[in-house]
């Protein structure tokens, strides 16, 4: 109960500061403006979302990414106090289950997502799965069984 979990309220001001955020990795960032810009674009029209951590009323961690179908592509997260980031991707995760969504890709393995579950997995079964992921969601969305909303 530490922090207040919301989805989609704050997507450019969490873009922004996973933008700042310092890495112990290379230099600088790649999420330019210009990607910014895309992604805003993306989350106007429903296909990019984002999890926020609030204490105090302040943003304090979230995570953003592009959804496909069944599939969730993280893209990149922050944390301004410690677990923030966590909670909003166990967050984030129950909530995708709760849509069916079948697929996550977290991009880059990293001690920090192996120790909630996450695992490579061989490229062509990575394809498989996500066409998988598509195919299905697009079948329930047909039938009207999903309703997805913001």
């Amino acid at each position: 109960r530490r922090f207040r979990i919301t989805f989609d309220t704050a997507f450019a001001d969490v873009v922004r500061a996973c933008a700042e955020t310092k890495r112990s990795y290379g230099n600088g960032t790649w999420i330019t403006g210009e990607m910014q810009a895309a992604y805003g674009e993306l989350h106007r029209i429903g296909n990019a979302h984002s999890v926020e951590a609030w204490q105090d009323e302040r943003l304090v961690g979230g995570l953003y990414g592009v959804s496909i179908g069944g599939a969730f592509f993280g893209e990149s997260m922050f944390s301004r106090v410690s677990d923030a980031s966590k909670v909003a991707f166990v967050t984030f995760v129950q909530r995708l289950e709760q849509l069916k969504v079948r697929l996550i890709d977290c991009q880059v393995k990293t001690d920090h997502l192996i120790r909630f579950g996450a695992r490579e997995i061989p490229r062509k079964l990575f394809l498989e799965q996500l066409e998988r992921a598509i195919r299905e969601h697009e079948g329930r969305a047909r039938s009207g069984r999903v309703r997805c909303e913001k």
